[in-house]
């Protein structure tokens, strides 16, 4: 089993596993039960549906295992191919029954990480003639975040900060709340040793502010492409800058050649489409 759990996550892939699993047999498969399988075994195909970057095939593997330890799995492709429509992913042989009764929590995890590696992929393309890099962001599904963060690096981008533990994120609402950027960046640094600091502007006036605070890095948030022109020329060799804010595959070349150095995106994994994957029996 594959185990992609960040050092402090609260889950790990087998829980995710077995509780997906869970939630679909429920206290049993009426359908597949009635059918009186018994010890029959059957050769079933994942076949790609669309065009598309795989991510997830060994996390998907693990969910048949979990209900057939002697199943087989073959494959023809690996995470980071990308596959067109009527191609053969891998071959998958075992009891009829289990197949049955994971088909549908495998092909979910597969088909929404790969639609995550796909939308990632498409965007670390349109910004390929500029230095920006690609984040994510924390807009996750809840306990998924390390298998789609997973998916993002397999499509080619990178990863922000896991949570809200491992990195200094002052954001519009902490500014608020202690009454300006000065103040809160100060109050962090009289207690902070180790992380990183970032902060979060919407203005000009709010950056010089920021780098005058001695900060790591600055999100531009929301500004216009001329703003984040300006931020850059003028303070782009004193601070990391990042653009984030209605980031898309439409819009997201643009942002890139302002020249900020990172462009985070909660789109790849809010917003994305899931890969059409289909898993067949073979007759």
């Amino acid at each position: 089993m594959l185990f992609f759990m960040h050092k402090t996550a609260m889950i790990d892939v087998f829980s995710i596993i077995q509780y997906g699993l869970n939630e679909d047999i429920g206290t049993g498969d009426i359908t597949t039960d009635y059918l009186q399988l018994g010890n029959q075994e059957t050769q079933a195909f994942l076949v790609a549906k669309q065009r598309g970057v795989l991510a997830g095939l060994d996390v998907a593997f693990d969910v048949f295992t979990y209900l057939d330890n002697q199943v087989n799995c073959v494959t023809y492709r690996k995470d980071g191919d990308t596959v067109n429509p009527g191609d053969e992913i891998a071959k998958i042989t075992g009891l009829t029954s289990a197949l049955l009764q994971a088909e549908r929590t495998a092909l979910n995890i597969l088909q929404r990480l790969s639609g995550i590696a796909t939308c990632t992929s498409k965007m670390v393309e349109a910004i390929k003639p500029y230095q920006a890099r690609l984040l994510d962001t924390r807009k996750t599904t809840p306990l998924l975040r390390q298998l789609e963060r997973y998916a993002v690096r397999v499509g080619g981008g990178f990863n922000h900060r896991f949570g809200l533990y491992d990195m200094v994120l002052i954001k519009e609402n902490h500014i608020r709340a202690v009454g300006s950027i000065t103040e809160a960046v100060k109050r962090v640094w009289e207690r902070n040793t180790a992380y990183r600091i970032e902060v979060e502007v919407t203005t000009i006036a709010e950056l010089e502010e920021a780098v005058t605070s001695g900060v790591d890095r600055v999100m531009l948030d929301n500004m216009s492409v001329a703003e984040m022109k300006k931020a850059v020329k003028k303070f782009g060799e004193q601070v990391e800058l990042e653009a984030s804010g209605n980031v898309s595959l439409d819009t997201i070349n643009e942002i890139a050649s302002t020249g900020v150095f990172y462009i985070s995106s909660g789109a790849i994994t809010h917003s994305f489409t899931s890969l059409d994957i289909s898993l067949l029996f073979k007759e």
